[in-house]
Parts: C-alpha cells; structure tokens; sequence
C-alpha cells in the first residue's frame, strides 16, 4: 500500500491520471466512483456505462460531479476524456475501445454481458478489474489466457472478500507459513433462501434483492472460494465444502480444529467458510510450518502450539479497496486474484426445488437454483452444469430439489458468448471433455 500510494501522488503531481472506465453503475459501482472521486489522487472515473443512463448520472452526482456528458460513438467519448469531461453511456464497448481509457472495472454481476465486455476490452489493450465473482468462477481461466495473450491484467478485486483472501494468503506464504486454508467468515448459510424471503434486508441496505439472495443461499460464497481455489492451486474438501456453523461469536482462532486435519495438510490445501465465527465478515487462512525454532517462535508471538496456526483479517471493505487493485494492474502489472490455469474448482447449478420439465432457469439469487462448489475434475468427469450457464436454460427433465443439474437436464439459449469460452475453456483446459456442452445446442 505504501509504494501505490506514493505512485498515485506522483501520477497526481504530473498530472497524469489512471482513467478508469466503470461498467455498472449499482449499489457497489456507485460506491466504486465515490472513493476514487473523493479519495484516490492521481485516479478518476473517466467514462461509466449502464443500461439506464440516469443511473449512470446519479453515480457520479453521488461522487460529486457535477458536470458529465453523453456520449454515443468512440470518437465522443475520446473527446470527453481528452477535456476532462466526465461522460456516461448506454455502450459499455465505447468504454472498451477508447483511447484514454485505462482500465475497465467491470461491477455487473453479469455473465454473458460481462463476458463480452471482458473479450473486448483485453481487445483493445486494457486491463480489467473484475467485481464480478461469477463470470470470473464460470469462465475466468479462459479471460485470462486471452488476456495473457495480450500482455493485460485480469483480476478481481481488493475488499472482496476473494481479494483479501488472495493478499492475505501471499502474505502467510511470505513469512515461511504453508498456507492449508482460505476460508471466509459468514453471518448465515441458507440454500433455500430466495428473493421474497430477503427483500426486506435489501430494501433496508438498497441493494438488490436477487444480489442479497445468492450471499445468503450460499452460491455467492461458492464462486468466492472457487476463484480463491483457482488462483492459489487449493480444492474443495468436499462438495459444497465443509462449512461449519459455530455459537456466535466465536473466534476465529478456535475453527480450525473443525476441519479434518488430513484434508488440509494432504494435497494442496483446500478453501472453506465458516458461519458465526468472530470477526465477522472478515477471511481467514490455516497454516502450518515444519521447522521446530519458527514454530517455537509463532508460539512466542501468541499464534499456539500449532499444528494450525491462524492468521485473519477482521474485515473487507469492498469498494473502498477497489482503486488498490486497479493501481495495481496499471501500475505494476500485478493482480490482487487471477487464474493460475485450469480451473480447479466450479461452482454447479443445484435445484432450490423441485424443477419441472419445460420450465425456464432464472437467475443467481433466484427462486429455482442454488451453488454448490466441487473441484472442477469430478464436475467434468458427472457433466454437471455450472450455474453461470444456468440462467435462460431450458429444462429437458424433472429435477428433484437438491438434486445437482447436468447438462443433459437442459438446453442452452442460443447465441451466448459465455456458452462459447466455456467450449473453449474445456478444449484448452479439459479436452477430454470438450464436447460438454455439445455445440449444437447453441447454435
């Protein structure tokens, strides 16, 4: 943090800003203009594309700017930002293609659409902070390889919870500490929550209720721990993982017993949650260290006898940390959480229901499905269907509630970009699969 504070007061001072382009203009994107617009030097929203531009204005009135412009082709856009002038936007591709964009900070929640502009911006050169855990589960080790390609960062972010975690754990690997868990702390776990039952806490927080939906069923925390899985080398100790539920308050430092032992300390380690440990909702990673002198050390600093020791972050701040990741990629090239390659762990469509033939699979946080997270060689091997396909599909057979979904129990909508980098994604990564899901189905 020292080294990208001192590099953004130095872009300040010579006047040459990090421009960002924010995709989204929700609860978090609105929150994401304001810190920068208020309290990140040498940074500003350059551009903000939303599917309502009014949306998109009051993100910027909210961070306090009062002067912004509409723009519709590239060439106006380009010409917003050479004068300073903030601009916003139906189009989120004029982000993408501009000159002077830097940087698109992509806040949908989106597949497909994320998808398209995640594929255009690396296109054009441009790095992409990604708030968007589900594309990033669902097709992320494809993003990067093309993003590799064209010498750009992808990441998610800082303040998710992923993000801390992911700066959490290099720092424990740091110190000579074998990370063997990645885990978050929950305030509630239940699969069968659904957007009626969670509306009022969305109202009371303004957020959107579908969104609040798939924290609470478990789906969200999923594709967290799947792209922590994907960016560390670490799985799942078992499908849905272990997830504990303690008395609340408890603190963290006494989980770790919970866990089977030969889970952590056999293979690469696994990525885990926990529900009504303190502090709350903050990450937390397990490790262990073979020398007798360093463990008598870690002793001393108050850490225990081992063989677990314990090291936390007592919170995440979401968009407040959001301008660290995006200095990061632009400045140093580095990503707070990337893909290492193959996916290692998915996050699978599992009826919230019982499903009925002919009917229609809505989305994340939705009424009909729920995630569970499974390591990514055992999905292929059953040809589950990950729920970031799932929304649009068409259900070929019943599904009991509880029951995983396969790709068999459906058909794809046509035309999906998401459908196509999945395809691709098994060629590169899984070829002895890749005709799941069979491309006739999408075409």
């Amino acid at each position: 943090m020292i080294i990208i504070d001192t590099a953004l007061q130095r872009r300040a001072a010579e006047g040459r800003p990090i421009r960002v382009g924010l995709v989204g203009a929700g609860f978090m994107a609105r929150g994401v203009a304001l810190q920068i617009e208020l309290s990140v030097p040498g940074m500003r929203v350059a551009a903000i594309a939303n599917r309502t531009l009014e949306t998109a204005k009051r993100a910027y009135r909210e961070a306090g700017v009062a002067t912004m412009r509409e723009v519709g082709s590239v060439g106006q856009l380009e010409q917003a930002i050479e004068a300073g002038i903030a601009a916003v936007t139906e189009d989120p591709m004029l982000l993408c293609r501009a000159q002077g964009i830097d940087v698109i900070v992509e806040v949908t929640g989106t597949i497909d659409r994320a998808a398209r502009v995640t594929l255009e911006a690396i296109a054009h050169k441009k790095h992409v902070v990604l708030m968007n855990a589900e594309v990033d589960g669902t097709i992320g080790p494809i993003l990067k390889t093309y993003a590799d390609r064209a010498g750009v960062v992808l990441t998610s972010a800082d303040g998710d919870q992923p993000g801390v975690m992911m700066n959490l754990f290099r720092y424990v690997k740091g110190l000579g500490v074998k990370p063997v868990l990645c885990g978050n702390i929950k305030g509630l776990h239940d699969p069968y929550r659904n957007p009626t039952t969670q509306e009022g806490f969305a109202r009371q927080w303004g957020q959107n209720p579908a969104m609040v939906t798939s924290f609470a069923d478990g789906t969200k925390i999923s594709f967290e721990n799947a792209i922590v899985a994907n960016g560390t080398g670490m799985r799942v100790g078992k499908r849905g993982m272990f997830g504990p539920t303690v008395k609340p308050g408890t603190p963290i430092q006494e989980v770790g017993s919970l866990y089977p032992l030969e889970a952590l300390i056999e293979g690469p380690g696994i990525v885990d949650y926990v529900v009504g440990a303190m502090p709350g909702p903050g990450v937390y990673v397990l490790g262990t260290h073979d020398h007798p002198k360093q463990q008598h050390y870690l002793n001393l600093y108050k850490l225990g006898e081992g063989p677990l020791y314990c090291f936390y972050t007592p919170y995440h701040l979401c968009h407040f940390e959001v301008p660290t990741t995006v200095a990061r990629a632009v400045l140093f090239a580095d990503a707070a959480l990337t893909p290492l390659g193959a996916p290692l762990v998915e996050v699978l469509a599992t009826a919230k229901i019982d499903l009925k033939a002919g009917q229609t699979i809505d989305g994340l946080g939705g009424y009909m499905t729920y995630g569970l997270a499974e390591n990514a060689d055992v999905a292929r091997k059953e040809n589950l269907l990950p729920i970031g396909l799932a929304e649009g599909c068409t259900l070929r057979h019943d599904v009991s509630k509880d029951a995983l979904l396969t790709f068999d129990d459906i058909e794809l909508p046509p035309g999906r970009v998401c459908d196509e980098l999945w395809r691709e994604q098994m060629r590169v990564f899984f070829p002895q699969y890749s005709t799941q899901p069979q491309e006739s189905e999408t075409v």
